[in-house]
């Protein structure tokens, strides 16, 4: 979890009264943490966004585990909007394709774009793992918490992932 998901879900809470953060399970990708050890760290690292936010309070925030459709899994959260954080042209392409196939699947769900911020756009989950691998700092891209996870995970290779 990077920085910028934590700004995309801030940013999302002071929208909504109630947010799940979905954390999905992804066949073409080879994440460094199994989903139960990635939904822990959401709960976690989204706990400290609580509270009062832009003068409002802001949404409760839940994670949950989920497999299959997104769309799926929103209908099945009682959700009618979806938050996609973009960082780059290349993101929008792909968001914008998915959203369009989403408004097919589930034409009462809405999905909304939120815009990194410019400081966070670099910021990619794949770019922070190799930086981690190949013995950098990445204090910049991840909280402490999940710098020091990340640092211990890659230091005691082969822990089974899920």
């Amino acid at each position: 979890m990077t920085l910028g998901h934590l700004s995309v879900i801030r940013r999302a809470a002071r929208l909504v009264d109630r947010l799940v953060v979905g954390v999905a399970t992804n066949p073409s990708k080879s994440p460094l943490f199994s989903l139960e050890e990635r939904v822990a760290t959401v709960a976690r690292e989204a706990a400290g966004l609580g509270g009062m936010g832009s003068g409002r309070i802001m949404a409760r925030i839940t994670a949950v585990p989920f497999r299959g459709l997104l769309v799926d899994f929103a209908r099945a959260q009682g959700a009618d909007v979806l938050f996609r954080g973009l960082r780059s042209a290349t993101d929008l392409d792909y968001e914008d394709q998915m959203a369009g196939m989403n408004a097919v699947l589930a034409p009462e769900v809405e999905t909304v774009f939120l815009l990194s911020e410019p400081r966070l756009r670099p910021i990619a989950s794949s770019l922070v793992r190799d930086v981690a691998r190949l013995g950098g700092d990445v204090s910049a891209f991840v909280t402490s918490a999940v710098r020091d996870e990340v640092t211990a995970r890659i230091a005691t290779p082969g822990q089974a992932r899920r």
